[in-house]
């Protein structure tokens, strides 16, 4: 029997990790306390992978198999046979903590307890539960079914056998990993979030817009996707919580969020997910305001 895998948030995020995991064999349980977000996930996730099919990127046969082993519960309780867990919800400590003393209590025999955490510590989630030594970040990247990175996070506490169990795992979905101390922003969210802000910050003084900064790193350094392309794919809600993590652990002044970046976030803006952001996205498509 393949093991169970629990998913708790299923937000973009969540959805993105369950659905990789049932692609690679895994029984997936995602843990979701909304009920109408609950009863459209399944949906969401099939209808990703039915668009993956039809680009040929998906062979049909995997995904109808995939869909046999998802399913949604409405918390972690009703998936205490889970092997793997792994949080994936809102950057917020306090909501972390109370989620892994949860997991602690209700899952005794986990092989490890992950958060997809980009910034917050994992020593100070790990120190909510009485088995810190489980404990460990695993860093998904959005979207997760097309993003090849993991960043394994280990705090002070994790025991050695927990990362590699964590590896390993990640190694079964497919993704190459990267291994990284506890830190403010670990290595990619700090380094994202330094060129993401810089960005913005021109936008703001009116240097350049959006897509001719974003088509600089593209063409002049070799990134796939400019930074302001990519605050958008990610959330620009999550990249301001993220930054201002980052003012408050390391530097007030190099991290601090632009007035733009606050801005767009209060309208609502906030990326693909809203359907505006830097830029107008219509689907998986941006485009130039």
């Amino acid at each position: 029997m393949a093991q169970t895998v629990l998913i708790v948030g299923g937000g973009t995020m969540g959805r993105g990790i369950a659905g990789v995991c049932a692609l690679a064999g895994f029984d997936t349980t995602v843990a979701e306390t909304n009920r109408a977000a609950r009863e459209r996930l399944v949906a969401s996730i099939e209808a990703s992978w039915k668009r993956a099919v039809e680009a040929g990127k998906l062979d049909a046969a995997k995904a109808h198999s995939a869909a046999g082993r998802l399913s949604t519960v409405s918390g972690p309780a009703d998936a205490r046979q889970a092997a793997i867990a792994i949080e994936a919800v809102p950057e917020s400590l306090e909501l972390k903590e109370r989620i892994f003393r949860e997991l602690d209590r209700l899952l005794p025999k986990a092989r490890f307890l992950a958060t997809n955490t980009s910034s917050l510590s994992i020593a100070a989630i790990a120190r909510s539960t009485a088995t810190p030594g489980r404990v460990v970040g695993v860093h998904f990247f959005n979207p997760v079914a097309v993003m090849p990175l993991v960043e394994v996070v280990h705090g002070p506490e994790t025991l050695p056998e927990t990362v590699a169990a964590a590896e390993e795992f990640a190694a079964t979905l497919g993704k190459r990993t990267i291994r990284v101390r506890d830190a403010p922003g670990f290595a990619s969210s700090r380094l994202g979030i330094a060129l993401g802000l810089e960005a913005m910050r021109m936008v703001e003084e009116g240097i350049a817009s959006p897509a001719d900064i974003d088509r600089a790193m593209e063409l002049g350094y070799g990134h796939p996707m400019g930074p302001l392309k990519t605050s958008d794919l990610v959330g620009l809600d999550v990249r301001l919580a993220i930054a201002e993590a980052l003012a408050a652990a390391l530097d007030p002044v190099r991290f601090d969020p632009p007035r733009i970046l606050r801005d767009l976030v209060s309208q609502g803006r906030t990326g693909k997910k809203s359907g505006r952001g830097f830029y107008v996205w219509e689907g998986d498509r941006p485009r130039e305001e």
